[in-house]
């Protein structure tokens, strides 16, 4: 039984054309995985189906009285609660039930009366029936599950960063029950053990759900059905992942062989027309002609944007590039014990960790960008540093890719500025597009074609691989891989450095106030 149907889709940005006339369902059992390019719509998709965003043409239909609950790349929380406040709050009905039993009590103790005991009574049957009573279980346990209770129950939701927001919002909607999750891009900000947790969870999810990814592990583990956003068309695939690829690669091969043969008789047909439209044969040609015309084109395979990264090299003729000693970090109080480590020229170093632990706070302790309680972090005196960090934030979302850069790059022409852009994988339309139009993926392509313009000798990325699809992650490893300074690479993503870095730094054995994970 369909729950969702979605039927004669279009949609276009510029001159990007997302869908045309594209249809697909998601049915009761479908836990669904939506793949494709950076760029290629699948967020556009879930804000069409959510009614965020009308389409330009197409029918979006809902089964009646299904609730929808929606996790988005870019969340927004309330300010002011505390972690565990908020979680309560996807329990709201339920607490309020709980205050109007509590008050049928207290009139009742001022002015006893038969009528309000029985109404205490029918709110005590709800909230049995809501599990009232386990909800605090409920949420340390989703807590526990996606290591939120690292940060606290009292640590309020605005001090959090973009990553810990985005793990709070996506317990609060899992506590929710919806009868469909819409979840865009959820492992972003999650270590393995908490993805672990996730696949767990969703696999013993009694309703269906739509889940946008690159991460293709987690896709394999979670999802019986697919659906593949290219090139104007939402192909479905039934099957694992795996099973997906399989036919995708199936139904491209076929389309080639159809494309050529049909590309083979056009060149055909066309060469008789140009030899034979004046002479004794004419109205053959005429007839050929007429078939040309009513002949409906095959496409050809997908042809996609690959984007090619280079970090310019400044020279620096030094042995020991970074020394850090006795560094003493965070906010409030510290977070780690205090940290010591040196990196000679051209070396490269992972910070690994579960989310939260602390390795953006190091970072940025390290850059001076926070204050810190001891200890020193040194470059040496030659260091140019590249530094990207993992929040998609900028100063006016309303400026065009080619107007930031511009911006911050004013000698570029224009022309120089566009190419640079296309080489990290952005269209023609999308250079001038409001950033908050873009994909989460194409703004960090925006972020890493900025760092990419000012030579560095030494590059400091806070996981650069959020967002990021498949083929540009293979390209940005091989741009980190090639440069010939230092790295300090932030990543949960083991498969991103392995067989590359030199040096780990685990920060889980150095975090203060709990055990190591």
């Amino acid at each position: 039984m369909s729950i969702l149907e979605v039927e004669g889709l279009s949609q276009s940005f510029a001159d990007k054309r997302l869908y045309q006339n594209a249809s697909f369902q998601l049915n009761k059992e479908d836990h669904m995985g939506v793949i494709g390019q950076n760029g290629a719509g699948k967020s556009t998709l879930i804000k069409i189906v959510t009614g965020q965003q009308l389409p330009d043409e197409g029918n979006v239909r809902w089964q009646k009285g299904i609730t929808i609950g929606y996790l988005d790349q870019y969340v927004q929380t309330a300010h002011g609660l505390t972690i565990f406040e908020f979680l309560k709050s996807a329990f709201a009905k339920l607490y309020r039930i709980s205050e109007l039993q509590a008050k049928c009590y207290e009139e009742y103790a001022q002015a006893p009366a038969d009528q309000l005991l029985e109404k205490a009574g029918r709110y005590q049957e709800l909230l049995e029936a809501g599990d009232f009573y386990e909800l605090e279980t409920k949420i340390d346990q989703v807590m526990t599950g996606l290591g939120i209770d690292a940060l606290g129950k009292e640590r309020e939701v605005s001090s959090c960063s973009g990553g810990q927001r985005s793990k709070i919002i996506l317990a609060k909607l899992l506590l929710e029950q919806p009868n469909v999750l819409l979840l865009d891009e959820p492992t972003n900000y999650l270590d393995t053990q908490h993805i672990e947790w996730l696949i767990g969870y969703l696999n013993s999810f009694p309703g269906s759900f739509m889940v946008v990814s690159h991460d293709f592990n987690f896709l394999e583990r979670v999802t019986n059905t697919i659906i593949d956003v290219s090139l104007g068309k939402i192909t479905k695939y039934t099957g694992s992942f795996q099973a997906a690829i399989k036919q995708k690669q199936q139904r491209l091969e076929s389309q080639q062989k159809a494309y050529e043969k049909q590309q083979r008789q056009i060149e055909k047909d066309e060469a008789y027309i140009r030899k034979n439209k004046a002479g004794s044969r004419s109205t053959l040609a005429k007839s050929r002609q007429k078939r040309l015309d009513k002949l409906t084109l095959v496409d050809p395979p997908e042809n996609t944007r690959t984007a090619h990264f280079n970090f310019p090299y400044l020279e620096l003729l030094s042995a020991e590039t970074l020394t850090v000693k006795n560094l003493s970090v965070g906010y409030q109080r510290p977070l780690l014990k205090p940290v010591s480590f040196t990196l000679s020229h051209g070396e490269k170093m992972v910070l690994k960790g579960f989310n939260g632990v602390g390795k953006s706070t190091l970072i940025k302790s390290i850059l001076g960008l926070i204050p810190v309680f001891g200890g020193k972090a040194s470059f040496v005196a030659a260091a140019k540093v590249g530094y990207f960090s993992q929040d998609l934030i900028w100063p006016n979302s309303q400026q065009t890719p080619l107007k930031i850069v511009h911006d911050q790059y004013p000698k570029l022409e224009p022309k120089i500025i566009r190419q640079h852009l296309a080489r990290v994988g952005l269209s023609a339309g999308n250079i001038m597009q409001p950033i908050k139009l873009l994909s989460g993926g194409e703004q960090t392509k925006v972020k890493l074609c900025l760092l990419a313009l000012t030579p560095a000798n030494f590059l400091i990325m806070d996981e650069p691989t959020n967002h990021l699809d498949d083929q540009t992650k293979a390209a940005l490893k091989q741009a980190l891989k090639a440069f010939a300074g230092n790295v300090l690479l932030v990543t949960h993503e083991a498969d991103f450095y392995q067989g590359w870095i030199d040096q780990v730094l685990n920060v889980e054995n150095i975090r203060l106030g709990g055990n190591k994970r």
